[in-house]
């Protein structure tokens, strides 16, 4: 029988007309417009689990003619959702881009997210040079602030009118790029010419098709000197457990990728598996067998895991994200009860790193990766593409179109090789979560 052909994904990029103005670049090898770069794109980018597949996307870099008359162009930055390393480095590359090499007439902050263009709000918008950017890459966080929750994209799109803004450089999560398409399709609507240019940050990375989004590598990073904290603590007293708690709302990649980094996680828990807490294949038995043979254990959970196991309040935050039950007081009081009730020593010792891992400043590799985004950014605004973030994909950096990157959140595929890694690292096999449709560790023992 003839294979099923799979879904082919639309990696199109709009543009605002033709680029007809010669670049001001003169140092640099053009990326010529026609061609597009083949990349082996995974069963779950594919929403087929049978195939992986060639995908062609439209190659990141400066082009030999540019949309817009470079000196005449005004753009802005806005900064969303919440804080994670890097921010601060991709607003800075994007700045000395826009004025070293192309010259832009002026670069606008918008302050404390999309509030930043209602006028009620009243939060006034900055501008942006090489001198009050220049040292900002030292520091964690956003220069110019942040906020939570929609803004109509009607009033946005009048305020870039107002302003006479030709390109909307938009730095945030699924969220706020879902917000950046709202905005876009506006645009579209009036027939206007404005480019709208997302730049994904999530530290969660959770980003459909952004194989790393910028601030992991230094999220993990941090994570690993909360675990390897816990694990002293944990070595110290007789039947020592350390409990770290990470950020992971629906995706574990910082649990997982952490817990590979450090190889003294004995038991790593994240949103997409779920597990059991009793039982023969539960969490409190393994945990139990676990202190009674080594004397210590460290646990690992992201804080998406395990809400099956918890009532749910209905809540939703300024993003309309569910409000999460606190997982980490229930394995707390739930291992406390269970070791007491046999008799078992164990002291528990609770690390929650979240707020200092996301408010760092960016490690190295992070600082390189988002001085490309930022300079790539820039770019593809001057060459007049829009609708569209920047980022890296499978180890070169594309261009994607919003709607593809917001139709859903990635998460761990947990019948892939890297997941078997982790659990193998772990050596957590007897918990035994769910198993569904063949795949978890309750399948394999």
């Amino acid at each position: 029988m003839p294979r099923a052909k799979h879904k082919t994904l639309d990696t199109g990029i709009k543009t605002l007309g033709p680029a007809a103005i010669p670049s001001p670049l003169t140092y640099c090898r053009f990326v010529p417009d026609d061609i597009k770069v083949p990349l082996r794109v995974s069963p779950e980018d594919l929403d087929d689990p049978a195939q992986n597949a060639d995908v062609l996307f439209e190659p990141a870099g400066p082009r030999a003619n540019i949309f817009f008359d470079s000196s005449k162009v005004k753009a802005a930055i806005v900064t969303c959702g919440g804080l994670c390393p890097g921010i601060n480095d991709v607003i800075r590359s994007i700045v000395m881009e826009a004025h070293h090499n192309y010259n832009l007439a002026a670069t606008l902050g918008i302050r404390y997210g999309l509030q930043g263009f209602i006028p009620k709000y009243g939060h006034e918008i900055v501008e942006l040079t090489p001198s009050n950017v220049s040292n900002i890459h030292e520091f964690g966080g956003t220069m110019l602030g942040s906020s939570r929750g929609p803004q109509p994209p009607e009033e946005i799109v009048d305020a870039l009118e107002r302003s006479n803004i030709g390109v909307l450089f938009v730095i945030g999560g699924d969220g706020t790029l879902k917000a950046a398409r709202a905005i876009h399709e506006e645009v579209v609507r009036r027939g206007a010419r404005i480019a709208v240019i997302g730049v994904p940050k999530t530290i969660d990375n959770d980003i459909s098709l952004v194989t790393q989004s910028f601030g992991f590598d230094t999220a993990v990073e941090k994570a690993t000197e909360a675990i390897r904290c816990a694990h002293t603590e944990a070595l110290g007293v007789l039947g020592g457990v350390g409990l770290v708690k990470l950020m992971g709302r629906e995706s574990g990649f910082i649990a997982a990728q952490a817990t590979l980094a450090l190889k003294e996680v004995n038991f790593v828990l994240v949103p997409e598996d779920p597990f059991q807490l009793r039982g023969e294949h539960g969490l409190l038995p393994a945990l139990e067998k676990r202190l009674k043979a080594r004397k210590h254990a460290v646990i690992v959970v992201a804080e998406g895991a395990g809400q099956h196991l918890l009532e749910q309040s209905g809540k939703t935050d300024a993003s309309g994200n569910p409000v999460l039950g606190d997982i980490a007081t229930l394995l707390s009081g739930e291992i406390t009860e269970y070791m007491k009730e046999r008799g078992q020593p164990m002291t528990l010792k609770y690390i929650d790193p979240s707020y200092i891992i996301r408010s760092v400043p960016a490690n190295a590799n992070d600082r390189v990766y988002c001085g490309f985004l930022g300079q790539f950014a820039v770019h593809a605004a001057m060459a007049g593409k829009t609708g569209m973030v920047v980022s890296k994909v499978y180890g070169r950096y594309v261009h994607l179109p919003l709607e593809l990157v917001t139709r859903k959140r990635k998460k761990l595929d947990l019948a892939s090789d890297y997941w078997r890694a982790v659990l193998e690292s772990t050596g957590q096999y007897a918990i035994s979560p769910m198993c569904k449709d063949g795949v978890g560790p309750a399948c394999l023992v």
